[in-house]
């Protein structure tokens, strides 16, 4: 009885080096197979990027067509507390941001709601709604200043027909940042649409059909059931589109190019009057740091609120 133990505990024990020098292998293999990608990662991403700390912490000017450093300090990150077009790029960009959003995820989710009841003809209302998401930027762009142009747009004209006055809807400071919003909202309403559909279309149908068996109403599933099990999809998408939303800059600058005044500033459209009007690289790459940061930090925030819904789920 004693052989047979210790001939199995010599049994397991070698099974046990087998499987630890297998386990080796496998993840020298993989390491292998993934630092070519890896590689190509840090020279794509963390070394331009790691370039561009490092210019903001330098003066650039060009002599001779050659580009001359000189080192600045801290200098850049302290002149951004100073930057009135940086703070109020930095507030239209939340205001932006947060507004077009929202308008996004109310009319995506809606219209995913009722695509998900429709049973016929899905298909044909799906490419419908998703269209504007397929056309280029600089096609939205013509589009939308010719619909909000003050003298022969549409909007303006469907208002003389009620008898209501013309309005300069890009050239006001009043409404400029609105028609910018409006426009981005009619753009990618279609994404948030598909998230959530996808989303609703992969809730378990069991459950809905349990609510039906006790009577609830349309409404009652929608807040008590939907909403509920949509609260992932709901986090990560409205994640996605802010991240997004803090980096706009073809529809501002098609549209309206930051006027008038400051009205329709934003800090994607700021960083590119530093870099390539102004030509203070230095100063524009402080700024870029400064907007990654943001950025990273609105990630950490969605990731941790992800987190939370799902264990509350």
């Amino acid at each position: 009885m004693t052989t047979i133990q210790s001939t199995g505990a010599r049994d397991m024990s070698a099974a046990r080096s087998r499987r630890q020098i297998e386990s080796a292998d496998q993840r020298l293999w993989r390491w292998l197979t993934f630092s070519p990608a890896l590689a190509v990662m840090l020279a794509l991403s963390v070394l331009p990027l790691a370039g561009l700390f490092l210019t903001s912490f330098q003066n650039i000017a060009w002599v001779d067509g050659q580009p001359v450093r000189s080192w600045a300090g801290f200098a850049h990150y302290r002149a951004l507390f100073d930057d009135a077009l940086l703070g109020a790029a930095l507030w239209n960009t939340v205001i932006f941001a947060f507004g077009a959003v929202a308008g996004q995820m109310v009319l995506g989710f809606a219209l995913a709601v009722l695509c998900s009841k429709v049973t016929r003809g899905r298909v044909l209302y799906r490419a419908i709604f998703i269209l504007p998401i397929l056309i280029p930027g600089i096609v939205i762009g013509a589009i939308w200043k010719l619909m909000l142009n003050y003298d022969f747009g549409l909007a303006n004209t469907v208002l003389a027909t009620v008898g209501i006055t013309p309005h300069d809807w890009l050239g006001s400071a009043e409404t400029a940042l609105l028609s910018v919003i409006m426009v981005d909202i009619w753009h990618w309403t279609p994404f948030c649409f598909l998230l959530f559909l996808a989303g609703l279309e992969s809730l378990p149908q069991d459950v809905f059909e349990a609510a039906k068996i006790d009577g609830a109403r349309p409404w009652q599933e929608l807040l008590h059931i939907t909403l509920p099990l949509m609260v992932p999809t709901i986090v990560v998408t409205f994640a996605f589109r802010l991240i997004l939303a803090f980096k706009v800059f073809d529809e501002v600058y098609l549209l309206t190019s930051g006027g008038p005044g400051t009205a329709t500033e934003v800090i994607s459209f700021t960083l590119y009057q530093r870099f390539f009007t102004e030509d203070k690289a230095g100063y524009g790459s402080a700024m870029s740091v400064a907007v990654i940061f943001l950025v990273c930090l609105l990630l950490v925030v969605a990731l941790s609120a992800r987190r939370r819904s799902e264990g509350a789920s």
